[in-house]
C-alpha cells in the first residue's frame, strides 16, 4: 500500500462496506455514558484502594486526566475518519499498515480474553446466588446469549447496551447521591464520618508513594471500554456527531463516576476494611450505611456491568477483526458479512473467549497466567499508537481537509506530548513493580511479534 493511498482515504473507510448502520443516536449516547462505567470500576477498584488508601482519589484523578487526553485524541481522528477499525485504521493511515496490524490484532486478543474473564466474573456471582451450579455452564450460557444477539443485528447490541448502561448509570448516580448525603450527615440513621477515614489508619498515604504507584497502575487499567463508542460510531446514523458528542462529555463522566465515587467510598469506609476487597468497595460502602438489601442490589449492578462488558467486547472484537480483514490484514474468511453483520468474526471472537475460559480451568497455573500477562499492558500500547497517530494526522488534516476537524485536541501538540510522557512514565513504573513487570515484558514480546509479522505482511503486499 502506497503512502498516497494512506494520505487520501475516503471520508468514512467503512462507507462502501456491507456493515449496517443500525445504531441510533440514543444507543450511541448511552454507550458513551455507560461505557465509562466498566467492570474494572466495580470489581478492580478494591485492590487499588487497599494499596493506596485514601490517595486512590489522586491516582484516579491522574489516570483520569491521561484518559481524557487519549479520548480527545481518538475523538479528533474518529470524527475526521469514522471507521469500525477506530485507532487501528488511524494508525495505518498515519504510520503505516504494520502499525494498524499491530494495534488492531493486539487489541483483538485483549478483547477476546476479556470476554472470557468477564464471563467468569459474572458466573461467580450467579453461583453465589445458586450454589452448586457449575461456573463453566453459566459462562457458556452468557456467551451463547450475547453471541446470538450480536450475530442477529447490530441493533441488538445497541439495545442490550442501552438498557445495561441505563441501569449502571442509574445505580451509580443513586450511590453517589446516598454517599454525598451520608458524608454530609443528612442521611437518616447515619452520622457524618468527617475526615476520620481520610486521615486515620495511617493517613492519606498509608503506604507512601509506593502504595500510590500501585493504586495508579490499578486505576489506569480500570478505564477499559472507552474505545467502544468510537468503534460503534461507524455503524450509527450520524458517526461524526455521535463521536463528537461522546468525546465532549467524557471529562465530566470520568470526573463524576470514577473520581467522585472513589472520593465517596474512601470517606465513608476505612480503606483497610477487608470488606473493600472481599465484597467490593461499592457493596462495602452501602453495607456500611446499613441500607437493607443495598449491598445485594449493588451485586446485581456489578453482574450487569460484567454482562455489559462481555457484550461490548464481543461487538468490539468482531468489528476490529472485520476492519483488519477489510484492509487486507487478516484471513479473508473473517471479513464475510451477512445481513450487515460480520458473523464469522463474531463467532471466532466468541470461540476464542470461551477457549480462554476453558484454559482457566484446564491450565490455571501456566497457560492461563501467561495469557493474562500477555494482555496486561495492551491498553497502554494502544494509547501510544493513538497519540503518535494523532501527532501525525493532525498536521495532515489541517493542511488537506481542515473542515474535518470537528473535534480538536486541546493545546496541540503540547498536551499530546504530555500524554506520551505520561504513558512512558507508566511503563517505567510498571518495570519497577514486580507484579506488573512480567505483564510489561509479556505484552512487549507480543507487540514486537505482531509488529514483525505486520511489517513482513506490509513488505509482501508492497512486493506484489
Amino acid at each position: 500500500m502506497s503512502r498516497t493511498t494512506l494520505d487520501t482515504p475516503p471520508t468514512a473507510p467503512d462507507a462502501h462496506t456491507p456493515l449496517s448502520h443500525g445504531l441510533k443516536q440514543r444507543h450511541l449516547s448511552m454507550i458513551a455514558l455507560g461505557g465509562v462505567i466498566g467492570a474494572g470500576l466495580f470489581v478492580g477498584s478494591g485492590a487499588g484502594i487497599a494499596a493506596a488508601g485514601p490517595s486512590i482519589v489522586i491516582a484516579y484523578a491522574v489516570s483520569g486526566l491521561l484518559v481524557m487526553l487519549v479520548m480527545r485524541m481518538l475523538g479528533e481522528m474518529s470524527a475526521a475518519y469514522p471507521s469500525s477499525g477506530s485507532f487501528s485504521a488511524h494508525a495505518e493511515r498515519a504510520i503505516g499498515p504494520w502499525a494498524g496490524f499491530t494495534a488492531g490484532w493486539s487489541f483483538w486478543v485483549l478483547l477476546c480474553t476479556a470476554v472470557g474473564l468477564e464471563g467468569i466474573g459474572a458466573a461467580k456471582i450467579v453461583t453465589g446466588w445458586l450454589p452448586g451450579t457449575p461456573e463453566w455452564a453459566w459462562v457458556a450460557l452468557f456467551m451463547v446469549v450475547f453471541c446470538v444477539a450480536n450475530l442477529a443485528a447490530v441493533k441488538n447490541f445497541g439495545e442490550f447496551e442501552f438498557w445495561f448502561a441505563a441501569l449502571k448509570v442509574g445505580a451509580i448516580s443513586l450511590f453517589l447521591v446516598l454517599g454525598v448525603l451520608a458524608v454530609a450527615g443528612v442521611l437518616p440513621g447515619t452520622d457524618s464520618p468527617g475526615t476520620a477515614n481520610l486521615t486515620g489508619q495511617g493517613g492519606f498515604l498509608p503506604h507512601g508513594s509506593e502504595g500510590l504507584v500501585v493504586g495508579l497502575l490499578a486505576s489506569v487499567f480500570a478505564y477499559g471500554g472507552l474505545e467502544t463508542v468510537t468503534i460503534a460510531a461507524a455503524e450509527s446514523q450520524d458517526p461524526v456527531q455521535g463521536v463528537a458528542r461522546a468525546v465532549r462529555t467524557a471529562m465530566w463522566r470520568i470526573a463524576l463516576f470514577y473520581i467522585g465515587s472513589m472520593a465517596v467510598i474512601v470517606t465513608l469506609v476505612p480503606w483497610d476494611s477487608k470488606e473493600v476487597v472481599e465484597k467490593g468497595p461499592y457493596v462495602a460502602a452501602l453495607d456500611h450505611l446499613g441500607i437493607p438489601g443495598a449491598g445485594q442490589l449493588m451485586n446485581v449492578v456489578v453482574f450487569v456491568a460484567l454482562l455489559s462488558a462481555m457484550n461490548a467486547n464481543i461487538y468490539g472484537s468482531s468489528r476490529i477483526a472485520y476492519s483488519l480483514v477489510e484492509r487486507g490484514q487478516g484471513p479473508k474468511a473473517l471479513g464475510r458479512v451477512s445481513a450487515g453483520v460480520p458473523r464469522v468474526a463474531v463467532l471466532v471472537s466468541c470461540v476464542f473467549g470461551f477457549v480462554c475460559v476453558l484454559l482457566s480451568y484446564w491450565r490455571p497455573d501456566d497457560v492461563f497466567p501467561w495469557l493474562l500477562n500477555m494482555i496486561g499492558a495492551v491498553i497502554l500500547v494502544v494509547w501510544i499508537f493513538i497519540a503518535v497517530s494523532q501527532l501525525l494526522l493532525r498536521r495532515r488534516v489541517e493542511r488537506e481537509a481542515p473542515e474535518k476537524l470537528v473535534v480538536r485536541m486541546w493545546l496541540f501538540p503540547a498536551l499530546t506530548w504530555v500524554a506520551l510522557a505520561g504513558m512512558a512514565a507508566i511503563f517505567v513504573l510498571m518495570a519497577r513493580e514486580p507484579d506488573t513487570r512480567v505483564q510489561l515484558y509479556s505484552t512487549g514480546g507480543m507487540t514486537l511479534f505482531l509488529a514483525a509479522v505486520g511489517y513482513a505482511w506490509q513488505r509482501a503486499r508492497a512486493a506484489r
